[in-house]
C-alpha cells in the first residue's frame, strides 16, 4: 500500500513555521538582556524601593563621592568565621555600604576583609596602637562554638586607604545602655557617616580655621591640649587674645571661636567683638560653668564655690540662653582620686565616688548628639532657655533621672560622700547640658553705645550665626595623668580607664557648624527596627516551619500536575 502526503500540504514549511515561533520570543529575550546589559555599561542608575531609603546616600555624600580624583580601597576588619549574626550583619552592612559608594564615586573603590590578628607577631603591637589612634579599639565578643562560649576579639572598625596615605573609623558606636540591636542599629545607621568621614579626611586634611580665645584664664587646665589633640590634621587651631584684635574683621576668618573656662569678665569692646562675628554669620562655642572653686583646698576643711563672673552672661542672655549660678550633682558619677595612705614608701590614691563628675547618656537626636556614647562632665552648671525671638533653641544632651541642682555659694568637701549618696535627695529628671541656638540673633548692641573704640564703625543689629552653650568649663579639655602628670588624650579618664565620647562630641560640633549641610546630615538617617513577636514565633513556629517546607513542594506537584493534564488534552486533540 503506498501512503504519500496529500500534494497540498508543506511538511517543511510548517516545521520552519513553527520553528520560527519558538525562536521568535527566545531572540527577543536574549536581545532584550544585551540591550540592557549594554545600557548599564553606559547609563548608571540604582532604585532604592526600601521605605527608609536605606540605600540612598545623602547629596553631600554624592557630591564628596564626585570629587574622588584617585582609586581607594577599604579594609573591613570586622571578621571572623564564628561571628554572631548581629555583627554579621554589621559586617555585610559595611560592605553593601562601600559598593553603594563605588556605585557612585568618580574613581573605583575595592573592599577587602582583613584581619588584624592575622599580623606577624613582631609588628602587631604597634599595629594595634595604630588602629588606636584612629578610635578603633579591640573588643571581646563571646561566641559560641562547640566547646561552649569562648572570647574572641575583634576589631569592628575600617581602614581607608590610597596609594600614599591611609586613615580609619570605628563603625560599632551606639549611646550608653542602648539594648545590643540598638548599638548595631545606631551603627548601621551611621556608616555613611563614618565611611565618608574617612574619605574626606583622607582626601581633605585640611578645612578650616578655629580660634582658641585667651586671655582670662581660658584652657588653664591643659593649655588647650585636648582640642589640639582631638581636631590636629583636619582643622587649624590658634590661641587669638581679643586685646590684640582691632577690628571684627581680624575675628571672621575663623569658621569657629571658641570661648573655654574664662575665670575673669570680658569687657565691652570684648563683648563687642564677639557679638558682631556672630552677627556676621560666625560660630561661637561658649563653656563656662556658674562656679568658681579651688579644688587645692578639697583635702582641708572644703572648697567654697562661689557665683563665677566673666561678663558672658549679658551676651548669652541676648541670645536666649543663661548659664546659672549653681551646680549640678548627678548620681551617674564618676570618682575622682584621693589619697588612701601609703604602700611602703609610696602614696597610695584610691577612687572616691564623686556626683559632681558625672557622665551624660540621654541624646537629643541630632546629627551632632545622635548615637553618641556617653559624655564626661566635671562641676557643671545648669543652663536656662530665655526669650529670644527668632532663636531656635535645641538642647543636645541631658543629664540622668536622678539629678539635683546645688545654688551657691556652697561648700564642696571630700567628707561628705564619705557615704553612699541618698537617692531620694536626687529627684530631677534630664536636666539640659547643652544648648544649640541658631537662627536671626538680635545684638547685645541694638539701641546700645558701641565701645569707644568702634564708635565709627557700622553695627550689625542681627545676624544669623550659631551659638553653641556649654554648662562644664572642662568639656574640652584633658585629664592629667597623675602618674607624669601629663594631659591625656580628650575623653580618657585615668581613674576609671575608660574613654568617654568628648572628643567625638567637639568633631561632631566642629564639623556641624562649620558645615551644616555637609556629611554630618548624614547622621539624621534611621533605620527601623524591626523586631519579630517573640511570643507569637513560639506559638505559630511549627505551621510555619510546615509553610516554608511543605507550600513550596506542593506548588510544584500541582504545577506539574497541570503541565501534564494540559499536554495529555492537547495531544489527545491532535489524535
Amino acid at each position: 500500500m503506498d501512503f504519500s502526503w496529500g500534494s497540498g500540504f508543506d511538511f517543511e514549511g510548517k516545521m520552519k513555521q513553527r520553528m520560527s515561533h519558538r525562536l521568535l520570543p527566545l531572540g527577543i529575550l536574549g536581545l532584550g538582556i544585551l540591550l540592557f546589559f549594554g545600557l548599564g555599561q553606559v547609563l548608571r542608575f540604582r532604585i532604592d524601593l526600601t521605605e527608609e531609603k536605606r540605600y540612598s546616600l545623602h547629596p553631600s555624600t554624592l557630591q564628596l563621592l564626585e570629587g574622588i580624583d584617585r582609586p581607594l580601597h577599604v579594609d573591613i576588619l570586622l571578621t571572623g568565621e564564628e561571628l554572631p549574626g548581629g555583627m554579621r550583619r554589621l559586617q555585610k552592612s559595611i560592605e553593601e555600604t562601600v559598593r553603594t559608594f563605588n556605585a557612585y564615586s568618580a574613581e573605583n573603590i575595592t573592599v577587602s576583609y582583613f584581619d588584624p590578628m592575622e599580623v606577624t607577631d613582631s609588628l602587631k603591637e604597634e599595629f594595634i596602637y595604630t588602629l588606636a589612634d584612629y578610635g578603633i579599639r579591640p573588643t571581646n565578643l563571646f561566641v559560641n562554638q562547640a566547646t561552649g562560649q569562648q572570647a574572641q576579639l575583634i576589631f569592628p572598625g575600617i581602614l581607608v586607604s590610597d596609594d600614599t596615605y591611609e586613615t580609619g573609623a570605628l563603625v560599632l558606636k551606639g549611646e550608653r545602655g542602648m539594648s545590643a540591636e540598638q548599638t548595631l542599629n545606631a551603627s548601621i545607621e551611621n556608616l555613611e557617616f563614618e565611611l565618608a568621614q574617612a574619605i574626606q579626611k583622607l582626601l581633605y586634611p585640611q578645612k578650616s580655621a578655629l580660634a582658641m580665645i585667651i586671655g582670662h584664664g581660658e584652657l588653664a587646665e591643659d593649655d588647650g591640649f585636648g582640642m589640639v589633640e582631638a581636631l590636629d590634621g583636619r582643622y587649624e587651631l590658634f590661641k587669638v587674645p581679643l586685646e590684640q584684635a582691632k577690628k571684627v574683621e581680624d575675628l571672621s576668618s575663623f569658621a569657629a571661636v571658641f570661648i573655654l573656662g574664662p575665670d575673669s569678665a570680658y569687657s565691652d569692646r570684648e563683648l563687642f567683638l564677639l557679638d558682631q562675628y556672630v552677627m556676621g554669620g560666625g560660630n561661637l562655642v561658649v563653656a563656662a560653668e556658674g562656679a568658681n572653686l579651688d579644688l587645692s583646698q578639697l583635702a582641708g576643711e572644703g572648697a567654697l564655690a562661689l557665683p563665677q563672673e566673666n561678663g558672658l552672661d549679658r551676651l548669652l542672655f541676648r541670645y536666649g540662653v543663661r548659664v546659672s549660678k549653681d551646680l549640678i550633682q548627678d548620681l551617674n558619677f564618676g570618682v575622682i582620686p584621693v589619697m588612701g595612705g601609703n604602700f611602703g614608701n609610696q602614696e597610695q590614691l584610691v577612687p572616691m565616688p564623686w556626683p559632681y563628675h558625672f557622665h551624660a547618656g540621654r541624646m537629643y537626636p541630632h546629627p551632632i548628639t545622635k548615637g553618641l556614647d556617653q559624655v564626661n562632665f566635671r562641676f557643671a552648671s545648669s543652663l536656662d532657655t530665655v526669650k529670644a525671638d527668632g532663636v531656635k533653641k535645641t538642647p543636645l544632651l541631658f543629664s540622668s533621672e536622678r539629678s539635683r541642682i546645688l545654688p551657691l555659694p556652697h561648700l564642696i568637701s571630700l567628707e561628705a560622700f564619705q557615704e553612699p549618696p541618698l537617692e531620694s535627695e536626687f529627684g530631677i529628671k534630664y536636666l539640659p547640658l547643652a544648648y544649640l541656638l541658631e537662627g536671626e540673633f538680635t545684638s547685645l548692641f541694638k539701641n546700645r553705645f558701641v565701645p569707644a573704640e568702634f564708635s565709627g564703625s557700622s553695627v550689625k543689629n542681627s545676624g544669623n550665626g550659631k551659638v553653641i552653650v556649654l554648662g562644664d568649663a572642662s568639656l574640652f579639655q584633658s585629664q592629667i595623668n597623675p602618674a607624669d602628670q601629663e594631659p591625656l588624650p580628650l575623653g580618657e579618664d585615668p581613674m576609671e580607664q575608660t574613654t568617654f565620647a568628648n572628643k567625638q562630641f567637639l568633631e561632631n560640633i566642629v564639623q556641624y557648624l562649620t558645615d551644616p549641610e555637609g556629611i554630618i546630615a548624614t547622621r539624621t538617617k534611621v533605620l527601623q527596627i524591626r523586631p519579630l513577636d517573640k511570643v507569637k514565633v513560639a506559638e505559630e513556629k511549627q505551621f510555619w516551619q510546615l509553610i516554608n517546607v511543605g507550600a513550596p513542594v506542593l506548588f510544584l506537584v500541582l504545577m506539574g500536575g497541570v503541565i501534564g493534564l494540559l499536554r495529555v488534552k492537547r495531544f489527545s486533540r491532535r489524535a
